[in-house]
């Protein structure tokens, strides 16, 4: 997985686990130390159990489910695994648990939800400082209930990341964004799926047939399934789709989530004292080369 993000420009990258048995979280958990050796893994990212099955996508439903003692542990222990992050929805969850994840080291982030913008205000003050997947999956901004999309648009303590496929936002919806967010606060994410860097177009996802089509992953039932975009392409798409400079795009693919991850003193500038983190490419977004830490890759 590394090495195929790492050929189309990603560094660094929070390999993913969807909504799941505990039994599945346990056996990531079990061997999370040991892929932080890998170059360009900083943590992993949970989204789910803790999802509303209202907001649910392609996540199973028999699966989702607040999480009981056994997948709290789980959960907690990547708080010791570099700088892992949980989605949740924050109306679907105790609020001690939030307490005690973020205590345990986690990012919290809101996600797969239909909270209103006061549930979002309140977990935030607690300290939720993101969000996963803007636009997609959230309860909605409407005249008399901000939801999540208008708590994520109107509080500057947030930050919001956004798949730039020109699929799962309109461009119009990423203009929108980028204004009110602005790019020290918006993240650039692939949320990729395992056909990036292949050229299959079928795979299968916890029993689910999953088909890539016209750039679109979709589940059998025609729900969208994760996305079959890059980094680099996504840095592409905020300057084609939403006409984004390509200075502010590379912000938001860089700096911006190394801060929302708090690694902004290491990583997202070149500058001296921060670690040789780098991607080189073409005008037309061909990535030519990468280094992690000074180290270049194969290609580079």
């Amino acid at each position: 997985m590394v090495a195929a993000h790492r050929e189309a420009g990603t560094t660094g990258c929070l390999p993913t686990l969807i909504t799941d048995r505990s039994e599945v979280i346990e056996r990531l958990a079990a061997t999370a130390q040991a892929c932080l050796k890998i170059p360009g893994v900083h943590g992993f990212h949970l989204e789910g159990p803790a999802l509303n099955k209202s907001r649910k996508g392609i996540h199973p439903e028999a699966e989702i489910r607040v999480p009981n003692g056994r997948d709290l542990a789980a959960i907690k222990s990547f708080g010791d695994c570099g700088r892992s992050v949980v989605t949740l929805a924050p109306e679907c969850v105790p609020v001690f648990m939030i307490d005690e994840l973020i205590s345990a080291g986690l990012r919290v982030a809101a996600g797969h939800s239909d909270a209103t913008a006061s549930e979002i205000g309140q977990v935030v003050d607690r300290g939720v400082s993101g969000v996963t997947h803007l636009f997609n999956a959230m309860s909605q901004l409407n005249a008399r209930e901000p939801g999540l999309v208008g708590a994520a648009l109107g509080d500057d303590r947030l930050f919001a990341g956004i798949i730039c496929d020109g699929i799962h936002v309109d461009p119009t919806g990423l203009r929108i964004a980028f204004r009110c967010k602005g790019r020290d606060r918006l993240m650039l994410v692939s949320d990729a799926m395992p056909l990036a860097g292949t050229n299959d177009r079928q795979f299968m996802l916890q029993g689910r047939q999953i088909t890539l089509h016209d750039n679109r992953l979709t589940g059998p039932d025609g729900t969208l399934a994760g996305a079959h975009l890059t980094m680099i392409e996504a840095v592409r798409n905020a300057v084609a789709l939403a006409g984004i400079s390509l200075v502010d795009a590379l912000v938001m693919a860089s700096r911006t989530p190394a801060a929302f991850l708090g690694l902004e003193s290491e990583l997202g500038r070149i500058a001296p004292g921060y670690r040789a983190d780098l991607v080189a490419f073409r005008p037309n977004f061909e990535v030519v080369g990468t280094w992690i830490g000074g180290v270049a890759s194969e290609r580079g």
